[in-house]
């Protein structure tokens, strides 16, 4: 069970990661300048993961609930955030503005997943040891989106397709997490996680539309 919470950490880092490269690619594209476009991306995206992680002390209760949701809605988001902005710099004047909505709200939260995550696991070990591991594979999974990112997924997929399988990734997570904090989610309405197995089966097939 230990390995493949870990196995998680790594995935959600990696499907963050993407999406940030997907949007300064595109960005890189779209408008030239790559060394503008990259530094802003980049340096929005941190500060979202700022802001996500200072937001993260207020959510108190059904931490593993929200988890769930948080990756659904990276799902969402990410996955279609190569198909929006395409279809925004083709019809619409504000393309920058909503590249960088999408980017802060994506930052803010891959900010949570984080705090949240080593919230539910801290009383597995003790608190070194949690943020030894958690960072550990966190960075792990950003080592390996980077290398994937420009050897694989855009010469092979492009960007929304890439942008869309890690949207299912994410998806994959959300589903697979209501089994692995079960624990957690049956202190909730059984409702409740019935509710989160189907909304992250119909996000998954949604973002599953061939492009």
């Amino acid at each position: 069970m230990e390995v493949l919470l870990f196995i998680t950490v790594m995935v959600i880092a990696a499907c963050g990661l993407i999406y940030e490269l997907v949007a300064g690619t595109l960005a890189s594209y779209l408008l030239g300048d790559s060394v503008l476009q990259f530094s802003t991306i980049i340096g929005c995206y941190l500060f979202a993961l700022g802001i996500g992680s200072a937001l993260s002390r207020y959510i108190d209760r059904g931490l593993a609930y929200r988890f769930v949701w948080i990756e659904l809605l990276l799902g969402v988001i990410g996955g279609f955030s190569s198909a929006l902005l395409f279809l925004a710099f083709a019809y619409t004047q504000g393309f920058q503005l909503i590249m960088y909505s999408i980017v802060v709200v994506i930052g803010v939260l891959v900010g949570l997943e984080i705090p949240i995550l080593m919230r539910i696991i801290r009383h597995r070990y003790q608190f070194r040891d949690v943020v030894a591991h958690v960072l550990t594979f966190d960075y792990l999974g950003a080592l390996g989106a980077s290398l994937l990112f420009p050897i694989l997924l855009v010469p092979y997929l492009g960007l929304v397709r890439s942008a869309l399988l890690f949207g299912v990734v994410n998806v994959a997570v959300a589903l697979w997490s209501t089994f692995l904090f079960a624990g957690q989610l049956q202190s909730a309405r059984y409702s409740q996680e019935n509710e989160l197995v189907c909304h992250a089966w119909m996000a998954g097939s949604c973002l599953q539309i061939p492009i």
